[in-house]
């Protein structure tokens, strides 16, 4: 059974009635000044000028608040583990600005971390060549030092050896699907 759709009421009328290029609220005319009368009754102010907004009486600026983050996620963002970080760090938020300035000048122990660790996990993967997951599969689970990385490297297990190569193909697949996209993209242009 279809349903029909019947468009009854005072609001239907007014769908029906209403003229492009006429605001709601008024009624289309044509007087000599070219406005036509409000609809709106007569205990209502006109508006004139810019609407005040009663919630904000001073008007609202477009000044920003200064993006802020919590220590964990500026921890992350630079490849430290927090609980390694400075108490100071640890206690309070961090900005935007104070993360860009830590990343293109950072202090001595942020330093000092990035080059003996221990690392996170997406770091330690990254300096491994490996996906997380392979860190997972092969029950890397903690943190580890460069020293400790550098000793894999250097013994290079079988477990590295297998997912490095699942990585490359990984990788080598996605690239290939970008690439495929981007054709698609462009011929689709053209």
């Amino acid at each position: 059974m279809t349903s029909v759709s019947v468009t009854r009421g005072r609001r239907s009328f007014q769908i029906r009635t209403h003229l492009a290029g006429v605001t709601p609220g008024t009624y289309a005319s044509r007087n000599e000044a070219g406005v036509s009368g409000s609809v709106t009754g007569s205990g209502y102010p006109p508006v004139v000028g810019e609407p005040v907004n009663p919630r904000y009486p001073g008007g609202m600026t477009s000044q920003k608040s200064p993006q802020t983050m919590k220590p964990a996620t500026a921890a992350k963002k630079l490849g430290v583990l927090l609980d390694l970080t400075p108490a100071e760090f640890q206690e309070g938020v961090v900005s935007r600005d104070e993360l860009n300035a830590l990343q293109a000048d950072p202090p001595e122990w942020l330093r000092e971390l990035r080059r003996t660790g221990p690392h996170p996990r997406p770091v330690v993967a990254a300096k491994l060549g490996v996906s997380i997951s392979g860190l997972a599969r092969a029950g890397v689970m903690d943190p580890l030092t460069t020293d400790e990385i550098e000793a894999l490297k250097e013994e290079f297990p079988e477990w590295l050896r297998r997912e490095r190569n699942t990585h490359a193909e990984v990788q080598r697949e996605a690239a290939e699907l970008k690439a495929e996209k981007s054709e698609k993209a462009q011929r689709t242009q053209a």
